[in-house]
């Protein structure tokens, strides 16, 4: 019998799961569960690691014995560290202001097709490429004392036992990396003079890195997204999948990256998976809009469950109000509700007013997207998708399951809500030589997590909200 022990940290919460396998049967368990919470210091949003690698070592203690462990976080953050492996300050939140005007004054120095052309990254602000040009204009007594970058799940292996890796998924999030050679990308370092000696050697994912009180550290796929892929559970030929917390990530695999410039146009990324595949994607602001707008009522005194919410959502009128879940508007904390009052207001449309409204345009505005998502996919790639697999914490949501089944027009298939923690323990037991590969990883799941399947209907209403959707959402 194998055990292994995988950490998965989200943006708000992290998790300790300690998995049991033998026989070719997995059973596993949740022995930890601890809140993830941003604070403001020094003038920025940042993570508490002291705090998160404390909960860490409160993970192991609870799990006892273990034969490996593997980290997997969110993408494009990292830690920096000076020459004598010291953390040089708190890692800063994606979410910060820092990088505003980065993107602008990066593309003078390398245009948006060239810089998509190397990385296949969505150009976005929160990227690592741009985070690190503010650290450079901004604190440039840090930038000159950092020796090494270390993204999140890099940077919790090195605390727990000195590793020195950088895994590769989770560096394709930071447009940094060659799409096609997977390597550091020297056209972007030497564009913007970042040396390539900054960054750990990369390894694939399921690479052992280490080694704590016996058992290995390894390095499964280090962005919580190709975790979540790596246990999708025997996909069909024409799939594509919804890795759904607080970002929605859409997309499908393929063999070759998409470089074009209609791709950049329609704002898709290419990220490698845990197979060595590329996952074509788009990224979605998800279900942080529902998860902020709960935490704005609740700061205003009014305290909602989730299923609360969903049932507020269903007894609102369908299909009046929508906004689009990427405008940058919706990014910061705060007051997601007014703001979605006032993205209606804006557009001419009818606005939300009571809270069951304001839930109901976001349940419906991301099953929107999401059609439009899986368009440009097809679009982009000639494929036409036969079924969508949401994977995460959103398949537990059957409202918004069934919503994006009819408004698309293809079956949605939901599970496993832990794919992302049973893809990093999948990850560690191929490491470990107890499951051949991921294929095999994946039937595994397929005969064991169950899935619960929503087939389409009562599409016209949604065709008509659909037309005038894509005159207000961005491309």
């Amino acid at each position: 019998m194998k055990r292994v022990l995988a950490f998965d940290f989200g943006a708000s919460s992290g998790r300790a799961i300690l998995a049991e396998y033998h026989g070719g049967r997995l059973a596993w368990e949740e022995v930890h569960r601890f809140d993830n919470r941003p604070r403001e210091q020094d003038g920025h949003l940042r993570w508490d690691f002291a705090g998160l690698m404390a909960q860490v070592y409160r993970g192991i203690e609870k799990a006892g014995r273990f034969d490996s462990v593997a980290f997997d976080t969110w993408g494009v953050d990292f830690g920096l560290l000076d020459e004598t492996g010291r953390l040089l300050g708190d890692p800063v939140h994606y979410r910060d202001g820092r990088t505003a005007g980065m993107v602008e004054k990066a593309l003078r120095t390398l245009d948006a097709d060239a810089l998509y052309a190397a990385t296949g990254s969505q150009i976005m602000p929160i990227n690592t490429l741009f985070q690190l040009l503010a650290v450079r204009e901004q604190e440039p007594e840090i930038w000159g004392r950092a020796k090494r970058l270390l993204f999140m799940p890099d940077l919790f292996a090195h605390a727990l036992c000195g590793a020195d890796a950088c895994e590769t998924t989770i560096a394709s999030t930071s447009q940094l990396l060659d799409a096609r050679t997977v390597g550091w990308s020297r056209q972007v370092l030497s564009a913007f003079a970042i040396p390539e000696t900054l960054f750990a050697p990369l390894v694939a994912s399921g690479t052992v890195v280490g080694e704590y009180k016996g058992a290995k550290v390894i390095a499964a796929a280090g962005h919580d997204t190709q975790c979540a892929v790596a246990a999708l559970p025997a996909p069909g030929r024409d799939a594509a999948f919804l890795s759904c917390g607080t970002w929605s990530l859409l997309g499908c695999e393929l063999d070759e990256p998409v470089l074009t410039g209609q791709s950049r146009r329609l704002a898709l990324s290419n990220e490698r998976g845990a197979n060595g595949k590329v996952n074509y994607l788009k990224n979605i602001i998800g279900l942080w809009l529902i998860q902020e707008s709960r935490r704005q009522w609740r700061r205003q005194g009014r305290e909602h469950s989730y299923a609360d919410l969903e049932q507020l959502a269903l007894a609102a009128a369908p299909l009046r109000s929508f906004i689009d879940p990427d405008d940058p508007a919706f990014t910061p904390p705060g007051d997601v509700p007014g703001r979605v009052r006032e993205f209606c207001r804006r557009t001419g449309q009818p606005v939300p007013e009571t809270e069951g409204e304001v839930m109901r345009c976001i349940y419906e505005s991301l099953a929107l997207k999401y059609r439009f998502a899986l368009e440009q996919l097809s679009r982009a790639t000639g494929k036409t998708f036969s079924s969508l697999h949401v994977l995460g914490g959103g398949a537990k949501d059957g409202l918004l399951c069934r919503m994006t089944a009819d408004c698309a027009g293809i079956p949605v298939i939901a599970g496993p809500v832990e794919a992302t923690a049973l893809g990093n323990i999948l990850l560690q037991l191929t490491a470990l030589g107890e499951v051949r590969d991921l294929t095999e990883g994946r039937a595994l799941i397929a005969a064991s997590e169950p899935v619960k399947r929503s087939a389409p209907g009562g599409r016209a209403g949604w065709d008509r909200a659909y037309e005038f959707y894509k005159i207000i959402v961005k491309p």
